[in-house]
């Protein structure tokens, strides 16, 4: 698809490519058809004039937008390996890391520089930081330079010629994702993978419809199969409020954006269209017939994971007629290969799954973390992850068998967690944000027969409370979580 994109964007080149919202919901093209292709052009004939080869690795931190695309458009043409340095991994993950493969070139824009550098400060209360670029291996400026930024890429180079596209296999992108500081992991995707599942993206959401139509996301795997079939794509606005007036302005047909972002939209008061797609992070049936309650025709949870992308997929109605326990997400998509290990850890293989782990050996099948069983029509139920369980008085508990059931009208978002009991017993406590506007009384008598239903682990405290979320898909911190129900129970003088 990658190949496929690079004569697409040359057969309509005036045609609009990414866009962008203004701060009252209106449209920017960031960047034409024509200009996405030129600039990667440009950036594959610097690369190759600076010596870089296939098998090369690279480090990449750049924003998302048209020059990170265009970046890895043209790693993909060299057969060059993108490391992306997210600035939320942590500096020390990345600097353990990167030392398996030392890039031979960095390229970064302004901002991360100044993360790197001296925005740190600033930029750690943001929980955001980068080790010093200059350390990783020699640094090079994608878009403008500030004051103190390294040398820029050069863009000359292209009038000596663009290389002929690689078309071997090999490793095609590391991305680093959960692991301690002292043993982070980083996901290794090969070209033959990163290939499959844009493939198996571009079947899921059916973009190879050819009208055109705008799509709102970001990510790489929305923008490709989009851009492959001539819809431009708009990147969603940062700030709630933006980003409902450019849904009502964009009116776009499929919309890519994850819980948190759903959440925080919604409570702007947005209004979708369409079909509306969510995954990184746990969708509960709750969210999802609100996104519908707003609009939307069909609003999907998918189920992804770093090193398997996508994996399953279920739409709110099926989701919202599950009886069971456990959330369900759906049945595997197609060259998904399911399995659960004798703890009843959900383990994946396909086409997609990631090659490896760096510095470690090859393994086709993906230990999710997640604990899970097959119903009897083949569809993945998630039971919770398999390091959250609780333990209660020698009772084993997993939450994801019971926060469903949490998630009433008027709660944004609910999470079970332990908590010490002081005698080496943990407690259960669910802590519950309400949606804005809604009582805390009304939802303590909403919840009372959920929790009833919850027999043998049904919570020993219910609390209300802002959720605090980490990592880069903004899912619960589960940790952050458990500290703070063990101080809201000490300060209300409880036992829970």
């Amino acid at each position: 698809m990658l190949d496929r994109l690079e004569h697409a964007l040359r057969a309509r080149p005036e045609r609009p490519a990414v866009l962008s919202a203004t701060r009252s919901g209106g449209t920017r093209v960031r960047a034409t058809r024509g200009e996405l292709a030129g600039l990667a052009d440009d950036f594959a004939a610097a690369l190759h004039a600076r010596g870089l080869r296939a098998g090369d690795t690279v480090g990449v931190a750049v924003r998302p937008g048209p020059r990170a695309l265009a970046v890895l458009l043209a790693l993909w043409r060299l057969g060059l390996r993108g490391a992306v340095l997210d600035p939320g991994a942590g500096a020390e993950v990345l600097r353990a890391r990167l030392a398996l493969a030392r890039p031979a070139l960095v390229l970064a824009d302004a901002p991360a520089q100044a993360v790197a550098g001296w925005a740190r400060p600033l930029a750690r209360r943001a929980a955001l930081e980068l080790p010093e670029l200059a350390a990783l291996g020699p640094v090079a400026t994608v878009g403008p330079r500030l004051p103190g930024c390294a040398p820029a890429l050069e863009r000359g180079a292209r009038r000596a010629g663009v290389p002929a596209p690689y078309e071997g296999d090999g490793d095609a992108v590391i991305v680093f994702t959960s692991g301690t500081t002292s043993r982070p992991r980083a996901v290794v995707h090969t070209r033959a993978g990163l290939a499959a599942g844009m493939e198996a993206v571009s079947g899921l959401f059916g973009t190879g419809t050819g009208r055109g139509e705008p799509v709102l996301g970001g990510t790489f795997f929305v923008l490709v199969p989009s851009l492959t079939c001539g819809a431009p794509v708009a990147l969603p606005a940062r700030s709630p409020a933006t980003l409902a007036r450019q849904l009502d302005r964009l009116r776009p047909r499929d919309t890519y954006l994850t819980p948190p972002q759903l959440r925080d939209a919604l409570g702007a008061g947005a209004r979708f269209g369409g079909r509306v797609w969510t995954g990184s992070a746990p969708a509960s049936a709750g969210l999802l017939g609100r996104v519908r309650e707003a609009g939307a025709e069909q609003a999907w949870g998918v189920y992804a994971l770093t090193e398997l992308f996508p994996a399953a997929a279920v739409e709110s109605r099926e989701k919202d007629a599950f009886d069971g326990t456990g959330d369900l997400v759906g049945a595997p998509l197609p060259g998904v290969r399911t399995a659960v290990d004798a703890g009843g850890q959900l383990l994946l293989a396909g086409p997609a799954a990631r090659d490896r782990y760096l510095g470690e050996a090859p393994d086709p099948w993906v230990a999710t973390g997640d604990r899970a069983h097959l119903d009897g029509a083949g569809r993945v139920v998630l039971e919770g992850r398999c390091k959250d369980m609780v333990l209660r008085r020698a009772e084993n508990i997993y939450p994801g068998l019971y926060e469903p059931g949490l998630h009433v009208p008027g709660v944004e978002l609910g999470v079970l967690v332990g908590v010490p009991a002081g005698d080496g017993d943990e407690r259960l406590v669910a802590v519950v944000q309400p949606q804005p506007g809604v009582p805390e009384p009304a939802l303590r008598a909403a919840l009372s027969e959920p929790l009833r239903r919850m027999g043998t682990a049904r919570p020993d405290a219910l609390l209300f409370a802002r959720i605090p979320l980490a990592g880069r898909s903004r899912k619960p911190d589960r940790a952050a979580v458990s500290a703070l129900a063990a101080r809201l129970v000490t300060a209300s003088g409880t036992r829970p």
